[in-house]
């Protein structure tokens, strides 16, 4: 099917009932600030196990739903990001003051609030999971909007942890979520000056329309991984991870390898290692179809996204293996009009051949320069200087050292924190400069007492800065999905809600929500054509 042109719904009442959904966030937020930590606790794992229970079925309603990716590698993200951030976090205290008293400093967590997430077709359920288990274990309230793409598995993970959650113990209101995804609605989400902080994973106009929205924000950059192999690689090993990190969850992660960077006295048995892995290497003739196939003139089609190696060789009118897991496309030169050295989120790998280690971390920055500035890399390698000089001259804030890249710089496979927004920092244009913790959504008052050595400390030994809640925190008056929450209010205050249709908005907003508009069309355009 060919699409032309495409009409979204506007939905009239979007934004008041956008402005219903965060006073009905802030009210849990007011109640669930003065939680205690063994509440939490108890709050954050009955959500965890909840999403941990479902993480199979709903890795395959995504699939069902969205066509990008692997059932079984989604289960895998799923539960990373349900009982896996809880298992992560379990031991840490976001609630709890800390008592210095060498440096005469207390220091009392403060949540930020109101937090509203965007969330990706790539990754649904596993982004879903990961905001609101941060958002819990940190006593803010989060409202989920969902991708239209992956509405209704990101609604269904969502509407889980929150009956789980609530259950627990956590206020009403503490996880809500956009059904129906609108531009008003969106857009009236993330200009609301209640809203505390913007969480934006997604692509780049999304995260910058969250950027200039007003609110604070917390976005990503692109990805356009580099991985160098160098002559002191065990290949055998290094064959099977690059091959097994490509081809997971068919290369949906940011994180995933784009291009492949080998020394030139290792490129035959490399090359021979990952063919018994599965991967495909293309000639000249083929790695052509191929490029015409998954580029569109500049741009990577989104309409390729998350589709298996085999799919996309049949498309380029090439015969491969059914096991094939990916494609191996060689070229020569880093250059911006080189398709193959931007980011592919597929199971298509760039390669080149390099003299030495030393031109093979050139070769990577020039990768970098023409996208993924400050994301990430990896490198293969058992040479500490090589290692070193790679980590210090290539501009990223993770490097993946002999491990898969999909889920070493994601924190699945090593120790890095376990998220699903990788902060680009400064180089990449993002606020964020690590991958995305409970930490970053909370503030901590401190009290400074004088430093002087006779100016006495109290004793805070014993006082509670939070108490358990007594029972449940009540229901809130009315839903704000249902349409007459400005009605129902306005009988209880007295005050008329204002028209929707009447609402002002600062400066800036119809680009915004040009912006919005125009991401979503070209991706419906993309996705749905064929």
């Amino acid at each position: 099917m060919t699409i032309t042109s495409i009409d979204i719904p506007i939905e009239p009442s979007g934004v008041a009932r956008g402005r219903a959904m965060v006073e009905r966030a802030q009210w849990a937020a007011k109640a669930f600030a003065t939680y205690d930590i063994d509440t939490v606790r108890r709050i954050a794992k009955a959500a965890a196990m909840a999403g941990e229970a479902v993480a199979g079925q709903l890795g395959k309603d995504a699939v069902a739903e969205t066509g990008f990716g692997v059932a079984e590698h989604k289960l895998l993200k799923n539960v990373a990001c349900s009982i896996g951030i809880w298992n992560t976090y379990a031991d840490q205290d976001f609630v709890s003051p800390h008592v210095d008293e060498q440096a005469k400093l207390v220091s009392l967590p403060r949540p930020a609030g109101v937090i509203f997430a965007l969330t990706p077709s790539t990754n649904p359920v596993a982004t879903v999971f990961f905001n609101i288990m941060l958002a819990l274990l940190t006593r803010n309230t989060i409202i989920i909007s969902p991708h239209p793409f992956a509405a209704t598995c990101s609604v269904e993970a969502a509407r889980i942890m929150a009956e789980a959650a609530v259950a627990a113990g956590a206020p009403d209101g503490c996880v809500q979520f956009v059904e129906t995804p609108s531009l008003p609605l969106i857009s009236a989400l993330m200009q609301d000056p209640r809203v505390d902080v913007i969480v934006a994973t997604g692509g780049t106009p999304m995260v910058r329309s969250a950027y200039r929205s007003g609110n604070p924000a917390l976005g990503v950059g692109p990805g356009n991984v580099p991985v160098l192999v160098d002559a002191s690689a065990r290949l055998t090993d290094t064959a099977a991870r690059l091959v097994a990190s490509k081809s997971f969850d068919n290369s949906i992660l940011c994180t995933n390898e784009s291009v492949l960077i080998a020394e030139a006295e290792i490129v035959e048995p490399l090359t021979a290692a990952m063919k018994r892995e599965g991967a495909v290497f293309l000639d000249a003739e083929q790695t052509a179809a191929v490029k015409a196939t998954i580029f569109d003139g500049d741009h990577f089609n989104t309409a390729w996204v998350g589709k298996s190696a085999v799919a996309i060789a049949a498309a380029a009118g090439i015969t491969v293996p059914a096991a094939t897991k990916i494609l191996v496309a060689p070229f020569d030169l880093v250059v911006p009009e080189e398709m193959l050295a931007h980011e592919k989120l597929c199971p298509v790998l760039g390669m080149v051949s390099v003299p030495t280690a030393a031109r093979g971390i050139e070769v990577a920055r020039a990768v970098l320069r023409i996208a993924g500035a400050g994301h990430s890399a990896a490198i293969h390698s058992t040479d500490a200087r090589t290692i070193m000089a790679f980590s210090t001259q290539v501009p990223v804030l993770r490097v993946s050292v002999n491990v898969g890249n999909s889920l070493g710089s994601s924190g699945i496979e090593t120790n890095l924190a376990p998220s699903m927004t990788i902060g680009t920092g400064f180089a990449g244009g993002s606020s964020l400069g690590a991958n995305l913790r409970p930490d970053h959504l909370v503030n901590h008052t401190v009290i400074a007492y004088n430093a002087d050595a006779s100016v006495p400390m109290a004793d805070f030994a014993g006082i509670q800065a939070w108490e358990p809640p007594i029972g449940h925190t009540p229901a809130y008056p009315y839903a704000s999905n249902l349409p007459q929450a400005a009605q129902l209010r306005a009988q209880e205050t007295g005050i008329a809600p204002p028209a929707s249709n009447s609402v002002r908005y600062d400066d800036g907003t119809d680009e915004i929500r040009d912006e919005i508009r125009r991401m979503v069309i070209e991706e419906l355009r993309q996705i749905l054509k064929g």
